[in-house]
């Protein structure tokens, strides 16, 4: 009965050696009974295999295990030198004095089981990898090209101009880029040249000295001066003046800056990456870009699609931000519907990856349930921005429409337009609700009750 189980049977003495083996053992092993009988159990010892390893400490001293059994996941050395991983448990044999005599042992092979999940783990790497790129998720034919050419650019030391839509991402290209250059482990400092007023813009990337203008009480340090030795991103690059361009172009070539107020000049290492969501042509056009300072910036251009241009990758983006808002919130959130999903991929997304996330992020605050709905999204989102939709205007209903609409109405005049408490009361699910509410060109529903 025993040779007829898979699993492996075997016993040992007090001192540990091998007494039993039993086929399943063998078969699983390759070793035979005839080759480890009498011979020490740690014989499936081996390089990277324990075999056995707590089973002489467990015959000394069994006591701290439950009934005197130990259970051990454990990895041993085939006859053939393969590593197998074994689960095993233990049990002590006595005699009728109560002093122990040695253990009869069962252990089960879970190596195919192991290694296949082993497998998945490379294979969910593998697909993780062709799907992000640092921080940055995508995994359309449009995005694949922009995380070739971001490795491109951390290969080399050259300026860098990132441009598209605001909201594509181009600071965590930015980013990226100086992640995998080998400037990794020196400083990424990154500037909006917008956000800051022109006239202190100067002093924010060059530094002043004490009494350069009213108010410089004493020396600063500029963002040049701190970057040196890593990556300095300067965004919104199109809204520097030509005159701070021409300082920059100086920069670039000559690897020095003077800070304001200062008489010398000072040697600075930085690696310069720039960005804009302007149209660079026109502003070669309208002279509000240098072009000499344009053809030293943009050595290597990268350009990052809107979202509209790479609408494949939007499940793939919501799946990202759904694991990302689970963090951050109390109640767990883990999928979106299907109506959910549909309606984002229609949107239009005018704020690119900015606005999803934070369409994801309002749905996170509305939502009750495990999983995200039509009606967590934001308004622009869910639904068109007139009253009534085109397909209303032109078909008028028909009486029992009007009487459905009317009663929908009324269940919502009864909840204070709350969706969730009127589709319980008509016997609708919320997606259905929102389907009705699309149907019937209902925008705003209590303000339209009369």
């Amino acid at each position: 009965m025993i040779d007829a189980m898979a699993d492996g049977v075997f016993t040992v003495d007090v001192e540990g050696t091998i007494v039993a083996w039993s086929v399943g053992a063998a078969r699983i092993t390759g070793y035979s009974g005839d080759e480890v009988m009498g011979k020490s159990c740690h014989i499936l010892e081996g390089q990277n295999c324990k075999g056995f390893s707590k089973l002489t400490e467990f015959l000394e001293n069994p006591m701290p295990y439950p009934w005197g059994i130990c259970h051990q996941e454990c990895k041993v050395r085939a006859k053939d030198g393969r590593e197998l991983y074994l689960y095993g448990n233990v049990s002590v044999l006595r005699d009728a004095r109560g002093a122990v005599v040695g253990a009869v042992g069962t252990f089960t092979d879970l190596t195919s089981f192991i290694l296949a999940k082993e497998k998945i783990q490379v294979l969910e790497e593998q697909t993780r990898s062709r799907n992000s790129f640092q921080q940055m998720v995508g995994n359309s034919p449009v995005m694949q090209e922009v995380f070739r050419r971001l490795r491109l650019a951390a290969q080399g030391d050259v300026p860098v101009l990132l441009t598209g839509e605001s909201g594509t991402g181009k600071e965590l290209a930015a980013r990226a880029i100086h992640a995998l250059s080998p400037r990794k482990d020196r400083p990424f400092l990154a500037i909006n040249c917008s956000a800051i007023p022109e006239t202190l813009l100067e002093s924010e990337l060059f530094g002043h000295v004490k009494g350069a203008f009213t108010g410089a009480v004493r020396d600063k340090i500029g963002v040049f001066q701190a970057a040196d030795g890593g990556t300095l991103f300067l965004d919104e690059i199109g809204d520097t003046s030509p005159v701070l361009q021409l300082k920059l172009l100086r920069v670039l070539q000559e690897g020095e800056i003077r800070r304001v107020g200062d008489e010398k000049e000072m040697k600075v290492n930085v690696r310069f990456l720039t960005a804009t969501n302007k149209d660079v042509k026109h502003l070669l056009t309208t002279g509000a870009m240098r072009e000499d300072f344009y053809y030293r910036i943009r050595v290597f251009e990268i350009a990052l699609p809107p979202l509209r241009e790479r609408r494949e990758d939007l499940p793939l983006l919501v799946k990202h931000f759904i694991a990302e808002g689970s963090t951050f919130h109390a109640h767990s959130i883990n999928d979106i519907d299907q109506d959910a999903m549909q309606q984002l991929i229609k949107y239009p997304w005018p704020g690119n990856i900015r606005e999803l996330r934070n369409a994801i992020q309002h749905a996170f605050v509305t939502a009750e349930e495990g999983c995200l709905t039509v009606f967590d999204l934001p308004p622009e989102v869910r639904a068109p921005t007139s009253h009534l939709t085109q397909g209303s205007r032109s078909n008028p209903l028909n009486p029992e429409q009007r009487a459905e609409r009317d009663q929908i109405l009324e269940a919502l005049h009864k909840t204070k337009g709350g969706k969730t408490k009127a589709a319980e009361l008509l016997g609708y699910s919320r997606v259905t609700l929102w389907k009705k509410l699309q149907k019937f060109g209902i925008q705003e529903p209590s303000s339209q009750i009369r």
